[in-house]
């Protein structure tokens, strides 16, 4: 079995932590019995400086027949991040219909958090809405500069994009703990809100044994932090999802390690698989960038790929090397580096290799 796997590095640590997750990919493709083909497109913010464009006209045409897309990093000094954003990871989520974000929450043995109670077992998915909802391009600013200058940002939630990732939730539910919980803020928001809300009951009543709740925003926000563990399935809306979902991975003990899949349920377009830590700047090129997140995302890649065995030990070799005090990047209160980290995950998929 050959995969085809559309690589962007994109800019900063992504050239760092992408080689190194497709080593441990690699391998684990040895040892299950599969390959990877990866192609690698040197699109970003540093393509941006030097051609004016984050990617070439027909980027998605040549990413289109690939299995699944396998992102790094994306931002750089000077570009702005509205820029990099609408320019390249946007276009890519809604021209492939990459409807829903999911975003694991893991806290792994031996990772400190922020927590006070550093025992709770954390181990829930935000599933966030990735198309439409608060991210859309309908609005504009008027009177640029004076004192009455406007700017209008308007949001849109249809119902099939609603439904669709409220089902993705309810199924996900429905094969864990059985519990999901809708981010919500039908108090304040008066239309999209309750909007919001009305179809959660009306696919709720299609979906008996899971147990549903409603929570405001800012309520659940606090339930992050003072009672993670009893979250099983979060949806949310796309703005909601994002903030969530950051908060999420640092109450697990780093954003340095949180992945995330831009999936397309249908499967008619390829997925895409990324890190959620940015481009990191301030420590590119030094060696020092934790790859976890990237290899995580790997796994996840895998696992959406058909290739569920290798992305359990994937993930089973990065929580061994955690739970047995093995290297850590400074982000988790180590001096390891890169390749520390990435050599020591090698090292536990060598023990779990079937």
């Amino acid at each position: 079995m050959k995969y085809q796997v559309a690589v962007i590095p994109g800019d900063g640590i992504g050239k760092e932590v992408v080689p190194a997750a497709r080593r441990v990919l690699d391998d684990a493709g040895d040892r299950w019995g599969f390959g990877i083909d990866w192609t690698t497109f040197e699109w970003g913010c540093e393509y941006y400086v030097r051609t004016g464009e984050m990617m070439p006209e027909g980027a998605l045409d040549r990413l289109a027949p690939h299995d699944a897309i396998f992102l790094g990093a994306v931002g750089y000094p000077g570009v702005p991040d509205h820029v990099s954003l609408w320019g390249l990871l946007i276009p890519i989520r809604r021209v492939f219909r990459q409807r829903v974000n999911y975003r694991p929450i893991r806290r792994f043995p031996g990772i400190e958090g922020p927590l006070k109670d550093s025992a709770a077992d954390i181990d829930f998915v935000v599933v966030r809405e990735n198309n439409e909802g608060e991210y859309s391009e309908i609005g504009g600013r008027i009177y640029h500069g004076l004192a009455e200058e406007i700017a209008i940002q308007e949001s849109v939630f249809t119902r099939r994009g609603v439904e669709n990732v409220m089902r993705y939730a309810f199924d996900l539910a429905g094969r864990r703990a059985g519990r999901l919980v809708s981010a919500t803020k039908s108090n304040g928001i008066v239309h999209t809100m309750p909007f919001w809300d009305e179809v959660f009951s009306d696919v709720a009543s299609e979906y008996g044994g899971i147990e549903t709740s409603q929570v405001h925003i800012d309520a659940l926000a606090a339930l992050f932090v003072q009672r993670p563990e009893t979250l099983d399935v979060v949806v949310a809306s796309n703005l909601f999802g994002d903030i969530l979902s950051d908060l999420g991975a640092a109450i697990a003990g780093s954003i340095g390690i949180a992945p995330s899949a831009n999936l397309d349920p249908t499967r008619t377009h390829p997925s895409m698989f990324e890190p959620v830590h940015g481009s990191a700047p301030d420590i590119a090129g030094q060696g020092i960038a934790n790859p976890i997140g990237q290899i995580w995302s790997g796994a996840l890649m895998l696992d959406h790929l058909g290739q569920s065995e290798a992305a359990r030990a994937v993930v089973t070799a990065m929580g061994n090397v955690f739970a047995s005090g093995g290297p850590r990047t400074p982000d988790l209160g180590g001096t390891a580096g890169t390749e520390d980290v990435t050599g020591a995950v090698l090292e536990e998929m060598a023990r779990l290799s079937p």
